[in-house]
């Protein structure tokens, strides 16, 4: 198992990605068994995967966008909203496969669809992966991890990110083989050779302010114990939303610190949590959130700090290894996926985040994209959706 990244920040096409191409082929000392691309809406994805399916035609190819750029062990790569990174596995005895579907009016449909192409060019029809490798498109996520486990069970752990923008505007994609989507889920099967760690955490501090959902459409939260919603979090908050009560309005930017959280399980008696994050409050004072909410959900109020969001990137990763009693000097490579929202709001000090996973995993190449959700699996085998967190994959040696 050998493991490379390659990365540039040049919008030219051709010659860029070409040029990152042959470097990871010679880090990898050979054609990659898999290939994951990650870039931002600012390049011509179709003509980036044009040019990489004429140099490895038959390499099967993962990804989407992440905002603003993507990270490695050589730093945050990101001009002007310019970055894309590749990268590459090298495991001839392991296997690997890509599939994908649009999404439509039936998420969990496309999931299964997108799964068994996977398989199959894997060559593994039939059989249980070691892991399942997601990006698809924001909005349907639940629905999106409810269908692939449809297809190889509850037991397969489902990591990685929700494509994402420079702006929220809807133009994400995401990247199959030789194809480009703009609502699709992209699923690769993986079979490698070596051992698969994985971590997926909040980093985030409970908080004695909690209720119950009391109603609930969708990913809208609209009571609490029977009030408003997002009257009840701005009680919690301290009235910082004062301002869009009975009006609405977006508060994306302003709730990265102060997220909700349902508990699913624990680990020594100590609770682990999914997180929601609020995006706007609705002119009937209901929180509109990125993740599937129900009635009866108990939820807490979670805060956390800027420099928290700095450290967790490095922790999640030395969690991950010790969870598996690994050491770092045991990885060949790992997949970062670092929430979008908590990468804005720490933005300018993505060199300190890139040095926390490097200290976590010196010497290891890595890749890290900035995601509009973040899927992953707990450490009691829960594979969830939520917002605002980190999920890692490391790819033992």
């Amino acid at each position: 198992m050998k493991i490379a990244t390659t990365w540039t920040t040049d919008e030219g096409v051709d010659d860029s990605v070409e040029s990152a191409y042959q470097a990871l082929k010679d880090k990898l000392g050979g054609t990659p068994s898999f290939m994951g691309v990650y870039g931002t809406v600012a390049y011509d994805l179709e003509q980036v995967l044009s040019t990489l399916r004429a140099l490895a035609p038959v390499v099967p190819i993962q990804g989407g966008t992440s905002c603003l750029g993507v990270m490695t062990e050589e730093g945050f790569h990101g001009r002007d909203g310019s970055g894309l990174g590749l990268f590459g596995v090298r495991d001839p005895d392991g296997r690997y496969g890509v599939g994908a579907a649009v999404l439509g009016s039936d998420a969990r449909r496309a999931a299964k669809a997108a799964m068994r192409q996977a398989l199959t060019q894997a060559d593994c029809a039939g059989e249980v992966p070691a892991l399942v490798w997601l990006t698809a498109a924001p909005g349907q996520e639940e629905q999106v991890i409810a269908g692939i486990s449809e297809v190889i069970g509850r037991d397969v752990p489902i990591v990685g990110g929700s494509a994402a923008d420079n702006t929220v505007t809807g133009n994400w994609r995401q990247l199959a083989n030789g194809e480009v989507f703009s609502d699709a889920v992209t699923v690769a099967a993986m079979f490698p050779s070596r051992e698969l760690l994985w971590g997926f955490h909040s980093g985030y501090e409970p908080t004695a302010k909690r209720g119950t959902v009391t109603r609930a459409e969708g990913r809208t939260l609209l009571e609490i114990d029977g009030q408003p919603a997002a009257r009840v979090y701005n009680d919690w908050c301290g009235g910082e939303f004062s301002d869009v009560l009975g009006s609405g309005g977006n508060v994306l930017a302003r709730t990265t610190l102060h997220p909700l959280a349902r508990e699913v399980g624990k680990v020594g008696g100590v609770p682990y949590y999914q997180l929601s994050h609020p995006d706007a409050v609705t002119a009937q004072d209901g929180l509109s959130l990125f993740t599937d909410i129900a009635e009866g959900d108990d939820i807490v109020f979670m805060e956390g700090t800027v420099d928290s969001l700095v450290s967790r990137a490095g922790r999640v990763a030395a969690a991950a290894l010790d969870t598996y009693d690994a050491r770092a000097d045991e990885v060949a490579g790992a997949l970062v996926v670092y929430c979008a929202g908590c990468m804005l709001t720490v933005q300018d000090r993505m060199d300190e985040v890139v040095e926390g996973l490097r200290s976590a995993l010196p010497g290891t190449p890595f890749l890290g994209l900035f995601t509009f959700g973040e899927q992953g699996c707990f450490v009691g085998g829960e594979n969830r959706h939520g917002n605002l967190m980190i999920s890692v994959l490391l790819f033992r040696k």
